[in-house]
C-alpha cells in the first residue's frame, strides 16, 4: 500500500465535509485532482473507501476504518511535532518522571516549579501511576525516575529519601467519628467516602486495602484533587482519606483529622532510579534537588 500524508489529510477533509469538492477546497486542491488522488488511494489499498452519491459521499466500512487510523496517524504526527518543537527552540534535556498521587498532589508542584525555574532548557513529562507500576517502569528503563511510597520490594533499584508524611482520615466536625483520635481503617468503611477519581494511584491503593479486609468502600463522590476532597468533606458530603500535608495546606476548612491505626498510613516517599551511575545530567540534577535535605522541609 502506497499513500502519503497529503492523501490522509485529503481523505479526512472529504470525510469531515461529506463532500469531495468541499474537501478538496479545504486542502487547496482542484476537485479533479482530489478525485484522482482518492481513486489512486482506493486502487492502492484494493477496496472502495467512499460511496459516491448525487448529493455527496458516504464512507464504506473500509472507509470508516481508514478514517479512524488516518485521524490517529495525523494526531501522532502533530504530537511528534509538538514534542520536537521545544528542542528546535533550545531545549537541551527531557526527563520522564512518574509519581504516585500523594507526591503529585502534595509536593511536586512546588518542587518542580523550582527545578524548572533553575533549568529553563529542560522539560519534564510527568504522569501519575501506582507505586507498583512506577517500580516496573523504572526497572524496565521506560522512565528516568519515579516517586513511590516506600516499597516492600526486593528489586535491585536505588531508593532515595524524598518526603515523609502520613495518610489520615478527615471528617466534618459534627461527624460521629470526629471525637476519635485514632481509628482502624476496617472500622470506618461503612461510612460514605469522598475519594479521588478512578485510576488515581491512591484510589487503587485504597480499594485494594478494603478488598484485603473483605469489605467494599462506600464511595459517594469522586473528585480530581485532595483539595476537592477536603472541601467536600468540610461540606458534610462524606469522610476522606488524604495525606496530612493536604489538610495542613487548608487550615481554614472545618474538618477533624483522625490518625489511622495502620502501619501503611505512614508514607515515606522515595525517589526511585535504576542506578545513579547511569542517569542523564539533568535527571541527576532533578534527583539531587528532590533528595537534598534542605528541600524536604
Amino acid at each position: 500500500m502506497q499513500y502519503t500524508l497529503s492523501d490522509l489529510r485529503l481523505f479526512l477533509a472529504i470525510a469531515e465535509t461529506g463532500n469531495l469538492t468541499k474537501g478538496a477546497e479545504k486542502v487547496c486542491l482542484a476537485p479533479s485532482t482530489a478525485s484522482h488522488k482518492i481513486k489512486t488511494l482506493e486502487s492502492n489499498i484494493g477496496t472502495l473507501l467512499l460511496s459516491r452519491h448525487a448529493r455527496g459521499i458516504s464512507l464504506t466500512t473500509a472507509g470508516e476504518i481508514f478514517l479512524r487510523h488516518a485521524r490517529h496517524t495525523l494526531a501522532n504526527l502533530e504530537q511528534m511535532h509538538a514534542d520536537l518543537m521545544p528542542f528546535a527552540k533550545g531545549l537541551q534535556g527531557h526527563i520522564r518522571l512518574w509519581a504516585n498521587t500523594h507526591a503529585i498532589h502534595s509536593y511536586l508542584p512546588a518542587d518542580l516549579a523550582v527545578f524548572l525555574g533553575e533549568h529553563p532548557t529542560v522539560s519534564i513529562a510527568l504522569e501519575e501511576h501506582t507505586s507498583a507500576d512506577i517500580l516496573d517502569a523504572v526497572q524496565k528503563g521506560d522512565i528516568d525516575a519515579g516517586i513511590v511510597a516506600e516499597p516492600n520490594d526486593s528489586r535491585p533499584l536505588t531508593l532515595l529519601d524524598y518526603r515523609d508524611d502520613r495518610l489520615v482520615l478527615i471528617t466534618p466536625h459534627a461527624h460521629p467519628l470526629a471525637k476519635n483520635q485514632r481509628v482502624a481503617f476496617a472500622n470506618v468503611l461503612h461510612h460514605p467516602f469522598v475519594m479521588l477519581h478512578n485510576g488515581s494511584a491512591i484510589h487503587t491503593f485504597t480499594m485494594n486495602i478494603a478488598s484485603q479486609l473483605g469489605q467494599h468502600l462506600n464511595v459517594r463522590v469522586q473528585v480530581k484533587s485532595f483539595e476537592a476532597v477536603c472541601r467536600m468533606v468540610s461540606a458534610g458530603v462524606g469522610i476522606g482519606l488524604v495525606p496530612f500535608d493536604a489538610v495542613a495546606q487548608q487550615p481554614h476548612l472545618p474538618v477533624s483529622v483522625i490518625d489511622l491505626d495502620e502501619a501503611w498510613a505512614q508514607r515515606s516517599l522515595k525517589v526511585c532510579v535504576r542506578s545513579q551511575t547511569t542517569l542523564s545530567t539533568f535527571t541527576q540534577l532533578l534527583v539531587d534537588q528532590l533528595t537534598t535535605k534542605n528541600n524536604r522541609t
